[in-house]
């Protein structure tokens, strides 16, 4: 899957997305942050919680295809196709990174 030569956490967190809330909330620092649907998700309680709220609403599979760096953070757009309205949709994830871990997550259309 790392094709595009992701740096390892972001690869790491496409990888714990096919797996579950406990996996993806792992990739984050302590205090990491989650933007998603204009809602913040703050720490890994709330992102595990974010994780396991989007998975019942929605089966999905993410597959990036473009990464771009912009000064602190990397720019990943990714096919996403599910059983949600408007699929598939390509979505952009904005990572920033800190000590080998996702520190915060923005995912955009």
């Amino acid at each position: 899957m790392n094709d595009l030569n992701l740096p390892e956490p972001i690869a790491a967190y496409f990888d714990a997305d096919t797996q579950d809330a406990q996996a993806v909330a792992r990739c984050f620092t302590t205090d990491g942050l989650v933007l998603d649907e204009g809602k913040t998700h703050s720490g890994l309680a709330a992102i595990a919680a974010w994780k396991t709220d989007s998975s019942a609403k929605y089966t999905y599979t993410a597959k990036p295809h473009t990464l771009e760096k912009q000064e602190r953070t990397y720019i990943v757009t990714a096919r996403v196709a599910g059983n949600f309205p408007g699929s598939p949709v390509d979505l952009r994830y904005g990572f920033t990174l800190e000590r080998g871990k996702i520190a915060t997550l923005e995912i955009a259309p």
